[in-house]
């Protein structure tokens, strides 16, 4: 197996690579990397996971690093990416490598204000990762312009397609210089992708890896075919065991449902679709990266931007309308080597489209019907002790009337400093794995834990399974163990509201 220096990727960015635990090429990368380095057009294509980041990032970044410095207000390296999840992603695996070769970034997306980005891009900037909308509001503004872009890269650019942004990457292509190299990088070729490669991609060299059209074998799919009435217990139980899950739904209405309802069950979860703030997304997804939160509810416009480690269930408790965003949707877990499991909820109603939806996939998943929360298909797919830590609560500002805005419902806070250890003594998740690819593999610290006040269900705490540690001896178990300082607390944020809506009356 060859390493990254063998691939000509310089000394400096290899031991950056090294210094981050990353020794081994993944086959997209080994595959793109000799002839992006070599100045080469490249289209690739590959599944979300595979490694395409860093295979754009160290041709992008060897580039830069041998030239002059930006001038300002033009830049001299665009990343265009579909969502600003996506564009945050990029630009954390981004920062170690430009901080070690003295490049300046800045990101451009809306949803925020964009003072600080144009205050950026007039002091000068080499490398803009944008989402398209902002970035031509910023030219058209003239506060950018493409005239000395040496490189380009497009990231999951058939999503791009699949929101309807390619006339607007069309407009911005074309004010890059043609001499400039071009990089494209794409799960498929459909979508007017290759059309799109063909008018901005000079000889480019083609290279596939992990098409996006393969299962991955770390990961294992299953299909619990259960009635409407039950899906949320069922969920609910799922997402109750160690280890960060991902939900997916078809609508913002149905994930900001799911995710009050998660909370009232005492499953601490986040919400990620198109109506939160940019702020609000960000935090959310903080705060399951943290570990204040075990469940993220996302749409399929955020499926491609999400990136947090050690996923390991997804469930998809609305089936996905195409085998794309399915596999798009299951590509959160088993990422870089490690195990996931994939659960698909199906109803009788659902049967035919979602037995479609798996051959067009290239899957076999498990079929299990099942009535309740007590079958043990269900320990199976999400070993371990089932917990309610309680709901999350956001710490941001209050609102009117005392009440915290969250990711989803709002909850007591549990006091003091217990912190959440999801798994961390599960040496046996997995099959004794602990690493990466062990739902109880890693320990999960969030600091101070949010819990639930009257929403648990009393006596629900836990089922036994594995011997949990000396640390979890906190556990609750039920709904009364509200502190009189909480309930005082909640007391005065009724009367503030009380007098406020006098006050206003």
């Amino acid at each position: 197996m060859s390493s990254f220096t063998d691939l000509g990727v310089p000394a400096r960015l290899s031991s950056v690579l090294a210094d981050l635990g990353i020794d081994t090429p993944t086959p997209i990368q080994a595959a793109t990397l000799p002839d992006s380095l070599a100045g080469r057009d490249v289209l690739g294509r590959g599944r979300t996971g595979s490694g395409k980041t860093y295979a754009f990032l160290l041709p992008l970044v060897a580039t830069l690093s041998k030239g002059r410095p930006a001038r300002a207000r033009r830049p001299r390296a665009l990343i265009l990416a579909p969502t600003r999840e996506l564009v945050g992603q990029i630009e954390k695996s981004l920062e170690p490598l430009a901080h070690a070769t003295g490049l300046t970034t800045r990101t451009v997306f809306g949803g925020v204000n964009q003072k600080p980005q144009v205050n950026a891009l007039n002091a000068g900037v080499d490398i803009v990762l944008a989402c398209p909308g902002r970035l031509e509001d910023l030219i058209k503004q003239g506060h950018c312009n493409l005239g000395d872009i040496e490189i380009t890269v497009l990231d999951e650019a058939d999503h791009m397609a699949d929101l309807g942004f390619l006339p607007s990457v069309r407009r911005l292509l074309t004010q890059t210089p043609r001499s400039g190299q071009r990089l494209l990088f794409s799960a498929t070729l459909d979508g007017g992708i290759g059309t799109l490669a063909n008018q901005f991609l000079s000889k480019p060299v083609t290279h596939e890896a992990d098409s996006v059209e393969a299962p991955v074998p770390a990961m294992s799919h299953h299909v619990l075919h259960v009635e409407q009435g039950n899906k949320l217990p069922i969920l609910v139980d799922l997402t109750s065991a160690p280890g960060r899950t991902v939900v997916f739904t078809r609508t913002k209405h149905r994930a900001k449902a799911l995710t009050r309802q998660l909370n009232s069950a005492g499953v601490p979860s986040v919400e990620l679709h198109g109506n939160l703030s940019q702020n609000a997304r960000d935090r959310n997804l903080e705060a399951l990266k943290d570990g204040r939160a075990s469940v993220l509810v996302a749409t399929d416009i955020a499926a491609r931007g999400i990136h947090v480690d050690d996923i390991t269930l997804v469930v998809h408790s609305d089936p996905p309308a195409e085998h794309k965003a399915y596999l798009h949707r299951s590509g959160r877990t088993a990422r870089a080597g490690a195990e996931g499991t994939v659960v698909t909820f199906m109803t009788s109603e659902q049967s035919r489209d979602v037995k479609s939806l798996a051959r067009a996939a290239g899957i076999q998943p498990k079929m299990t019907r099942i009535t309740g929360t007590t079958h043990p298909v269900l320990e199976e797919l999400a070993p371990g002790d089932r917990e309610l830590l309680g709901a999350y609560v956001s710490h941001t500002p209050t609102t009117q009337g005392g009440q915290s805005r969250s990711g989803g419902s709002q909850g007591s806070r549990r006091t003091g400093s217990q912190n959440r250890s999801r798994g961390g003594s599960q040496q046996n998740r997995r099959g004794g794995q602990g690493g990466q690819s062990g739902r109880g593999g890693q320990s999960r610290s969030g600091g101070q834990v949010e819990a639930s006040g009257s929403s648990n269900r009393a006596g629900q705490g836990s089922r036994s399974g594995s011997s949990r540690g000396a640390s979890q001896g906190s556990r609750r178990t039920g709904s009364g163990q509200q502190s009189s300082g909480q309930r005082s607390s909640q007391g005065s944020n009724r009367q503030r509201s009380n007098h406020q809506s006098r006050g206003r009356g």
